[in-house]
């Protein structure tokens, strides 16, 4: 692993608002907004881009934990952008804030925690869960 950055240090995605995002259960549709869930995915993407640059090719990053607090809707055809923000690098565990905006609306803020780790301790990791290799 590479630390290649510094508190403070930034990176954006933007995306647009989809009928695949909008708030949905198996009971149907909720809101004809953007979803926690899909907010959190975009979310996890932006500040998963500092784990992307960091990681060499036989480490992989592994989601440890996500907060969002949701104050906003984002509506159908409406581009967000993520901003993600490197907090800090505990031994190898990546933690980022975000925020989500629509211009200069505010649909949300959080963090992230992402642990970067070798490929193969994470499929030890995996199988060990499965009961395989036993």
């Amino acid at each position: 692993m590479n630390n290649l950055f510094k508190k403070g240090d930034t990176k954006e995605y933007f995306g647009m608002v989809n009928d695949s995002d909008i708030a949905s259960f198996d009971s149907g549709n909720v809101h004809p907004v953007l979803s926690t869930f899909a907010l959190g995915r975009n979310a996890e993407w932006v500040c998963r881009l500092f784990v992307i640059d960091m990681k060499e090719p036989d480490e992989e990053g592994i989601g440890t934990f996500l907060e969002i607090e949701h104050k906003s809707p984002a509506f159908i055809d409406e581009t967000v952008r993520y901003t993600g923000k490197f907090d800090e690098l505990n031994g190898n565990n990546v933690i980022c804030s975000f925020k989500a905006e629509v211009g200069q609306r505010l649909i949300a803020t959080g963090r992230t925690g992402q642990k970067i780790m070798k490929k193969e301790k994470i499929n030890q990791i995996f199988n060990s869960i499965r009961g395989e290799g036993q």
